[in-house]
């Protein structure tokens, strides 16, 4: 079947609105990282789903906020400003329990486009009364033309179906931009550096992932085993400490729960991952560093 229909679709919102989990359960596979703690997703990633007559290039976003303190969250804010004027679609994702200062600067921001824009409710399964949302849907559409206002669970995937054959719907004409079997844009080196990250996130304090990225350094594919060397970087001694646990035990977990998931990712083929720590001093508020980690 030819495609008629393509375009690109940006998921935009605040911090910890739920948008890479949206992009997993639209492409019914994992491309991008989640965790309950805001800021997870530092990059632009592509998702790609080809149906019927559409390809739809779904971009995952970091979550845009309000304070720019330091390079990293100038950066976050950066690329997720230049997604919007990017798309030909727009899903606006909230957060059906709350709506606070940043869902309303994302707003405004949206105001200045003319893409058309769905406003996507998410996490409407935590909601006891969804005639509770009546007022808050009524507010924004005055703010706001929306094509569609879509209430949904990107978690139990409830509603995904009708969300993505709306925007669909809204695709400009064309051919498609990515062969049909194309999931994501990003290398295998680049998925397993995030799953890394992930597995480090989940492991460590709250504000330690904020200062932490992840740098492949080896990468050796053999017939029966693929060898990794990944560097965990943090900002000062003491996070390293931290992320090394007592023994050792805290990096062992985090090497352990991320080799099973790379080894799924490289269709069960046996991988040896290897895990350093290293410091570079405050290297989420000095540019030149960022750059040299991939962040430009």
């Amino acid at each position: 079947m030819s495609i008629t229909s393509s375009g690109y679709v940006a998921i935009v919102g605040r911090p910890n609105v739920g948008k890479s989990t949206l992009l997993n359960a639209l492409l019914g596979e994992k491309v991008s990282i989640t965790s309950p703690k805001p800021q997870t997703t530092r990059w632009q990633i592509l998702g790609i789903k080809t149906r019927g007559e559409a390809q739809l290039i779904y971009i995952d976003t970091p979550g845009l906020h309000r304070e720019e303190k330091r390079a990293m969250n100038r950066y976050l804010n950066r690329i997720a400003s230049a997604t919007i004027l990017e798309a030909d679609v727009i899903v606006f994702m909230i957060d059906a329990t709350r709506w606070g200062g940043e869902d309303e600067m994302v707003l405004k921001k949206l105001q200045q486009t003319d893409k058309p824009i769905i406003l996507a409710i998410n996490k409407i399964d935590l909601l006891v009364d969804k005639a509770a949302l009546l007022p808050l849907i009524d507010k924004l559409k005055n703010k706001l033309p929306f094509a569609h206002v879509i209430p949904i669970s990107a978690l139990k995937e409830d509603n995904i179906e009708h969300l993505e054959a709306e925007i669909a719907q809204l695709l400009p004409e064309g051919p498609a931009f990515f062969p049909e079997d194309q999931l994501t844009d990003k290398s295998v080196r680049f998925q397993v550096a995030e799953i890394i990250r992930e597995k480090l996130i989940q492991a460590t304090e709250e504000e330690l992932p904020y200062t932490t990225t992840v740098e492949i350094e080896q990468f050796t594919e053999g017939e029966k085993l693929t060898e990794i060397g990944a560097v965990i970087w943090v900002e000062r001694q003491g996070q390293k400490i931290i992320i090394i646990g007592k023994k050792g035990a805290r990096l062992k977990k985090i090497g352990t729960q991320a080799r099973r998931e790379i080894e799924k990712l490289l269709d069960n083929k046996k991988v040896f991952l290897r895990l350093w720590v290293k410091v570079k001093a405050d290297w989420t508020d000095d540019e030149r560093a960022m750059r040299s980690l991939g962040y430009e």
